[in-house]
């Protein structure tokens, strides 16, 4: 499962990248441009929390209480950079905005967030890869409590 969503949120990323070319003007008056950049964006994030849910499970890890626990939960237990945890939890906030808060969604702060943050998944993508591959290593090649479920 963890590969098929990177696989996933790698694809997201690419179609972000391209939507974060849209002008701020364009999603005040495209409805179509902006549900498709709301969309990507909730869906990436999306897959950051299954991914992050999976190998805490996986891993015997502590339960998080709430979405924004992941990312900490995985920072404890040396997955990602503690830094970079804080910033994943600002992510899986922002995507409670954007399923929760959608009919009043300020579209300054979904086009700065499309234009500053999108990084933060190949980065997440990065840290996991690198992990699971550390732990395969670690575990001579076999997948021997390393998250890693296809």
């Amino acid at each position: 499962m963890i590969s098929s969503k990177l696989s996933k949120l790698e694809m997201y990323g690419k179609f972000l990248k391209e939507l974060r070319e849209i002008p701020l003007d364009r999603l005040r008056s495209d409805f179509m441009a902006r549900g498709a950049v709301e969309r990507y964006l909730q869906v990436s994030i999306e897959c950051i929390i299954d991914i992050g849910n999976e190998m805490i499970s996986s891993l015997g890890l502590r339960r998080p209480e709430r979405y924004r626990d992941i990312p900490i939960i995985l920072a404890e237990a040396k997955v990602i950079p503690e830094g970079f945890a804080d910033s994943v939890a600002l992510m899986i906030g922002f995507r409670n905005l954007l399923v929760h808060d959608y009919a009043s969604m300020d579209l300054d702060l979904v086009h700065e967030f499309l234009r500053k943050r999108i990084h933060g998944f190949e980065a997440f993508s990065k840290y996991i890869a690198e992990w699971l591959e550390g732990s395969r290593r670690t575990a001579g090649g076999r997948s021997k409590g390393d998250g890693h479920r296809s």
